[in-house]
C-alpha cells in the first residue's frame, strides 16, 4: 500500500520548530528586524529625497511608525512562533515577515494617525492569530503536541 493521504498533508504542512528558548527568541528578533527594515527599504522612494522626480507623500517623523510595527511584528512573529514550536505551521518566517513589512511600508508611506495606525496592527495580528489558530485546529490522524 501506498502512503496515505494525511502523510502528504503533514509533509507539506511544514514542521514543528523545536529548540531552546534562545533559539526562539532570536528567530523572533531577526524576523522582525528583517520585515521592519526591508519596509523601510521599499518605502525609501516615498520618504527619502526627491530626487526621482516623486514628491515625498507624508512628511513627519519616522521612528514611531517604525516602534509600532517593531513591536506588532515581535508580537506576530510570538505567536506564529509558539504555534509553530507545538505543530507544524506553514512558513510562519514568511507571514510574520509579510505582515511586518507590509504594515511598516505602508505606514511609512502613508503616516496614518494613531486610531487608524492601530486597526491596521490590529488587523495585521489578527491574520497572525488565524494563521495559528488553523494550524492548531484538530487535525484527524494528527499526534497530540508534547508538553
Amino acid at each position: 500500500m501506498g502512503p496515505s493521504a494525511g502523510d502528504d498533508l503533514d509533509e507539506s504542512e511544514g514542521e514543528v520548530l523545536t529548540g531552546p528558548l534562545w533559539r526562539h527568541a532570536l528567530w523572533v528578533v531577526g524576523v522582525t528586524a528583517l520585515g521592519v527594515g526591508f519596509g523601510w527599504f521599499s518605502a525609501l522612494s516615498r520618504i527619502g529625497p526627491d530626487e526621482y522626480g516623486l514628491p515625498v507623500i507624508a512628511p513627519g517623523p519616522l521612528l514611531p511608525y517604525l516602534a509600532a510595527w517593531t513591536v506588532v511584528g515581535l508580537l506576530a512573529a510570538t505567536a506564529l512562533r509558539a504555534a509553530a514550536a507545538r505543530v507544524p505551521v506553514y512558513a510562519p518566517g514568511a507571514v510574520a515577515f509579510g505582515l511586518t513589512c507590509l504594515g511598516t511600508r505602508v505606514s511609512l508611506g502613508w503616516r496614518p494617525e494613531a486610531p487608524l495606525l492601530g486597526t491596521l496592527a490590529a488587523v495585521a495580528l489578527t491574520a497572525a492569530g488565524a494563521w495559528c489558530l488553523i494550524a492548531l485546529r484538530p487535525v484527524p490522524g494528527r499526534r497530540p503536541a508534547r508538553s
